[in-house]
């Protein structure tokens, strides 16, 4: 396995196992994925950084019939509400995109999978949720 890169900076491979981080806000607690001047909630000005849950339910999702020139459709895109706090969106992966499949409130873990490879063997890694 040659060297991975995550496609989104607030996916973390190098910690463990793969997890999501944010910035949460000192003063109210107010989590982002973005780096921050100020809160928009509260107006603080200072942020740790923190590690979210890797499991959470899904709040809701739609299944995309339509998408850009070479992405696979169908697929779930779904937003989850992490275990502990935040609120991230994603894709729902191995599990067939049907309602008959998927629900409010499911329970969900996070996965990631490869998007790509470049002309060195550097990975692009993805994440998503997939069925608890």
């Amino acid at each position: 396995m040659g060297k991975q890169v995550p496609i989104v900076d607030y996916l973390v491979l190098d910690d463990g196992g793969p997890h999501l981080v944010a910035n949460r806000c000192d003063a109210c607690g107010a989590l982002y994925f973005d780096r921050r001047n100020a809160c928009a909630k509260c107006s603080g000005r200072s942020f740790s950084r923190q590690r979210l849950a890797d499991d959470g339910k899904v709040r809701s999702f739609t299944i995309v019939h339509r998408a850009a020139p070479g992405v696979p459709t169908p697929y779930v895109s779904a937003i989850v509400d992490l275990s502990g706090g935040g609120v991230v969106k994603a894709n729902l992966l191995n599990v067939e995109p049907s309602p008959d499949h998927v629900r409010f409130g499911m329970d969900v873990r996070l996965t990631t999978t490869v998007a790509g490879v470049d002309d060195e063997g550097a990975e692009a890694i993805q994440f998503g949720y997939e069925p608890a």
